[in-house]
């Protein structure tokens, strides 16, 4: 049996298991999000928390291409 490649494996867990995902966004994520969201219709909310900005993040980038 041939082991995984590195595409397969990973060490990203889910947001929404992230222990301190209920914590606000850093000052990072609300940045990357703005800078995201530049363009679009997507308003990035005071008071997202780090779990939903890095599930809008990806979206986003998905969204924008970026």
């Amino acid at each position: 049996m041939s082991e995984p490649n590195s595409a397969e494996q990973t060490t990203e867990k889910d947001p929404d298991n992230w222990v301190t995902g209920d914590e606000p966004a850093t000052g990072a994520q609300k940045s990357y999000l703005e800078t995201l969201a530049r363009g679009t219709d997507d308003e990035v909310p005071e008071d997202i928390s780090k779990a939903d900005a890095s599930k809008k993040i990806d979206e986003l980038k998905n969204e924008t291409g970026r």
